[in-house]
């Protein structure tokens, strides 16, 4: 039923399939410019990004900060791993569920993942500033992130499948 669910949503909102995992349909793009360090960029972009049971947002990374905000289905767990090694692990869903919240923010820089908590779907929006661009865009490697952050080899393989 989730899974039939979910692909109505994908075809409902014109979504298509996002290179980190998942689905996604942009649906804004701010017409004011700003400049920064990689050049111009919209002043903000907005998306409807949708992870089905068993997909997975990989790690990646951005050079600007994104919020992301739930919308229906599944709790989605998000680990993030910060330039200073932290590991943190948020709940974006329902107040009340577990410790769930309903937005969260991924600062520019760090590395983070998706996926959802249940054998269901998530369908979140996600807003970045300044806007998105796939040159500002990073997917990891497994090699790479447990070079970087050693001590959490067992999260980074949650996300690889080793």
């Amino acid at each position: 039923m989730s899974l039939n669910k979910a692909e109505g949503i994908i075809q409902s909102l014109n979504m298509q399939e996002h290179p980190e995992g998942g689905w996604y349909a942009e649906t804004y793009r701010s017409s004011v410019e700003v400049n920064v360090n990689q050049g111009k960029r919209s002043l903000a972009t907005v998306i409807y990004f949708l992870l089905k049971s068993g997909e997975r947002s990989t790690f990646h990374r951005l050079k600007s900060d994104e919020f992301w905000y739930y919308h229906q289905g599944s709790v989605m767990r998000i680990d993030i791993l910060h330039e200073d090694g932290r590991h943190e692990i948020k709940q974006l869903g329902k107040v009340g569920e577990g410790k769930a919240i309903p937005q969260v923010l991924l600062p520019a820089g760090c590395w983070f993942a998706a996926k959802c908590e249940e054998d269901f779907y998530g369908l979140v929006s996600c807003s970045v500033h300044p806007g998105f661009d796939f040159l500002d865009f990073e997917m990891a490697e497994r090699s790479q992130l447990l070079n970087l952050f050693p001590q959490h080899s067992q999260v980074i393989d949650l996300y690889f499948g080793e």
